[in-house]
């Protein structure tokens, strides 16, 4: 982004928001410019982008904001998420801005945990907890070079926007604090993530399109594509979904590497949203299960569509192509449409997997949530709101068993699928509770029971 005047701010013992904002809003009225932070701690509260203005971090420069949901009280944004309505660093209806530099954001996520429950692997989070960016309603819009970590929510959002361009940035959250999100395009036009470095325990790069205050779709969420980037994360690496009020549509995520992560490659219809038109082209993966209060354990693609409010069912997913893909998982790969929307057009391509058990043994279910049943968590069953369930039988609802085992690829009630040079590498003789048919692909027959394909 081009500058036409700059201010360096020096770092200094104490809060300096009202001398950020102040120097961010005459940047603003007077044309645009950087603001630049120079090499030390600078602490803050709430911090508004205006028009024109690139907040830039320089080697050594830290921002540090208050670890304090009360401190984002002026920075509030329409879009809430995890009954959050506050962000960190927020903008509206801004033109032109920008987040640069090779400095750091520690955004302080230990003073947002409650607790740790050991029977999910999870921290338990605040209640209220700020993200650390959100962008709403934006137009060319970069975020370039700077490293985020231990985001206390979802990291980067972007809401609305469109010329969106995330280049180089690296994410480092807890790896066990849930909704720490790397970046969210919510809704957006036309935007470029690559050569992104991402570390955190909830989705790692996500689309999604959510509701707005007048309940309905803040938009669609079109033109759309990830190049380059390392992931790793203990929901999903690479996701469309699970917000899917509006439509999703033209997106490609190329040449990227997914490690040490719960599931790779991700598409998940719930609120009447089309998707389609999505490539998933040269990827690496490596899936690892997870316990079972984390989503999914160790798919390398997992596709599915399930009306989780009856008065508002799922759309449907179409014309997917998943092609070049290589590496090792604990689970399957899924793909099910549970609701009548359905699933069509689906091509894999020169796929090349080793499937190996994990030691958990959570790769042997396949995981239909988030249900309705994780709307509004009963208090004697034992849950997190949006996330996990627990029924009267003690199990996660939402997980299912494989009919007959755990195979490599479950296909369930999908119209055209197409399979080309796909192998499943499995080890001889199968664990237990694995599937000896490779590839299970069941229908439903007219009479509405299950029938097996293979």
């Amino acid at each position: 982004m081009s500058t036409t005047s700059r201010v360096a701010i020096e770092a200094f013992d104490g809060d300096n928001t009202d001398g950020l904002q102040a120097a961010i809003d005459t940047l603003s009225a007077s044309g645009g410019g950087r603001l630049e932070l120079l090499a030390g701690i600078h602490r803050c509260q709430g911090l508004r982008l205006r028009s024109g203005v690139d907040l830039h971090l320089a080697a050594g420069a830290i921002l540090r904001p208050v670890p304090d949901y009360a401190a984002y009280a002026h920075t509030t944004v329409s879009v809430i998420a995890e009954k959050s309505d506050r962000g960190m660093i927020v903008a509206r209806d801004a033109r032109r801005i920008s987040l640069t530099g090779e400095g750091r954001i520690e955004a302080g996520c230990e003073s947002f945990i409650t607790g740790d429950d050991e029977t999910v692997g999870t921290f338990i989070p605040a209640e209220f907890r700020p993200r650390v960016v959100v962008l709403e309603g934006c137009d060319e819009v970069e975020i370039s070079s700077v490293t985020i970590s231990r985001s206390p929510m979802w990291t980067l959002h972007f809401v609305n926007c469109t010329d969106v361009a995330v280049r180089s940035v690296t994410i480092e959250n807890d790896r066990r604090l849930p909704n720490t999100d790397g970046i969210v395009l919510d809704a957006c036009r036309g935007a470029v993530i690559e050569d992104c470095n991402i570390s955190t325990a909830d989705d790692g790069i996500c689309l999604k399109t959510s509701i707005g205050p007048e309940g309905v779709a803040i938009g669609r969420c079109e033109n759309i594509l990830v190049r380059r980037c390392f992931v790793q994360s203990l929901s999903c690496a690479l996701k469309i979904g699970t917000e899917t009020h509006g439509d999703v549509t033209n997106v490609l995520f190329e040449d990227c590497s997914v490690s040490s992560s719960n599931r790779a490659l991700g598409i998940f219809s719930r609120d009447g949203g089309r998707i389609s038109n999505v490539r998933f082209s040269r990827i690496s993966v490596e899936c690892r299960e997870t316990p079972d209060g984390f989503w999914g354990s160790g798919e390398a693609l997992t596709v599915n569509v399930v009306d989780r409010i009856a008065e508002r069912p799922a759309g449907a997913v179409e014309n997917l192509v998943v092609e070049d893909v290589t590496g090792r998982m604990e689970g399957a790969i899924t793909i099910i449409a549970a609701a009548p929307a359905g699933i069509s057009n689906v091509s894999l391509a020169r796929i090349a997997i080793d499937q190996q058990p994990g030691q958990l043994g959570t790769g042997r279910t396949y995981d239909l949530r988030p249900t309705n049943a994780d709307l509004a968590p009963k208090a004697d069953g034992g849950g997190r709101a949006n996330a996990w369930t627990r029924g009267s039988d003690g199990r996660v609802i939402g997980l299912q068993d494989y009919p007959g085992g755990m195979p490599a690829v479950y296909v369930a009630d999908v119209a055209g699928i197409s399979m080309n040079k796909v192998r499943i590498t499995r080890p001889g003789p199968l664990p237990q509770g694995w599937n000896a048919i490779d590839v299970v692909m069941e229908t439903t027959a007219s009479d509405g029971s299950g029938a097996w394909q293979n």
